[in-house]
């Protein structure tokens, strides 16, 4: 039987085929692009297909790799206008394959990570994904996590300050570089938080890349990634949809320049249009956006150092990019906090 890292596959064959009808054998593919929890796609001999998501193999951080409260959030969103994937089955059992792990529906649809994929959407599309891409935030935003069991999933108040200490105390555990610049930010953020606009889902990492589309129209069809989701400020969901979404001229080099093709506005008419479907006021979208990218270094520095101790499964090629990168981004996140008067 081919060996899978991070997958007993006998025993979780055994533990699919009594919850679930598939025939096996069954085959286990790491789902390329995610540098989080490892997403397996499973096909049966038939051809349905699955998916598992378990923790990174080292480096396990437990707020932010916590299979049972990831399974739980998308459980309740299932009875929402919130598009997700339907949930199989939980187990939290680390003997069976080395660490909890949750199954839930295959979406078909495109994932665009990247400029190749968004070039198979047309321009039309990539609009629409735009436009759908917001609207869907809008509504988890909209959503009462009381309604639907989740009302002490979290504090509701002081989010970014939550926020700071907690990737503050996780760049302290994995830097592997100089990370002065990174802790001056922090302090300038934490000295010029802004009112917190209200309390909602907070999904904690909000990008085109985390959605699955209609290929055809862009619509979206499910939100992936569920792991970050706290409640707490919406606005921290914008701003770091506005880090992600690319711009021509100041590109990070880790990102993929999809959302630069024709068709994708740009990233202040996303926000535009967040604000009027929203109700919510935006006028200090410069600090979330120093925030966001304040946040991101802290996570792609713990990221490249669970890449290093073999986390993954494999040594990726991009590991050099990442230390690119999370200096890209300290600079971006001390311009933007400057720019803002922070």
């Amino acid at each position: 039987m081919t060996r899978v890292e991070g997958i007993e596959v006998g025993v979780v064959t055994q533990w699919l085929g009594g919850r679930l009808d598939i025939e096996s054998p069954l085959d286990f593919e790491v789902i390329a692009g995610g540098r989080s929890n490892l997403t397996y796609l499973v096909t049966d001999a038939r051809g349905r297909r699955l998916i598992l998501r378990r923790p990174p193999l080292h480096g396990v951080l437990a707020s932010a790799h916590d299979m049972g409260r990831e399974h739980r959030i998308i459980r309740a969103l299932e009875r929402t206008a919130v598009p997700v994937p339907t949930c199989l089955g939980f187990e939290p059992d680390a003997a069976v394959t080395g660490a909890p792990f949750y199954v839930m529906t295959y979406v078909d649809g495109s994932v665009v990570r990247d400029a190749p994929a968004a070039e198979r959407l047309t321009v039309a599309a990539r609009r629409t994904a735009a436009d759908s891409l917001v609207d869907v935030l809008v509504t988890i935003h909209a959503v009462d996590p009381d309604e639907i069991g989740l009302g002490d999933l979290a504090r509701r108040d002081s989010y970014i300050v939550r926020q700071l200490r907690r990737w503050q105390a996780q760049l302290h555990h994995a830097a592997t570089h100089d990370r002065r610049l990174l802790d001056e930010i922090h302090d300038r953020l934490a000295a010029a938080i802004p009112d917190q606009v209200g309390t909602t889902i907070v999904h904690g990492d909000y990008r085109l890349d985390n959605l699955v589309v209609d290929p055809d129209t862009g619509a979206v069809r499910a939100v992936l990634d569920w792991e970050l989701t706290t409640l707490g400020d919406p606005l921290a969901d914008v701003g770091l949809l506005a880090v992600y979404w690319a711009a021509t001229d100041e590109p990070v080099e880790l990102f993929g320049q999809a959302t630069t093709l024709p068709g994708f506005p740009g990233s202040s008419e996303l926000v535009a249009r967040y604000a009027r479907l929203s109700g919510r006021d935006v006028s200090d979208l410069g600090f979330y956006l120093a925030f966001g990218y304040w946040k991101l270094a802290c996570i792609l520095e713990g990221v490249y150092q669970r890449q290093r101790l073999g986390a993954y499964g494999q040594v990726h090629r991009d590991t050099d990019v990442l230390r690119t990168a999370v200096r890209q981004l300290a600079q971006r996140a001390a311009d933007h906090a400057r720019e803002a008067g922070r």
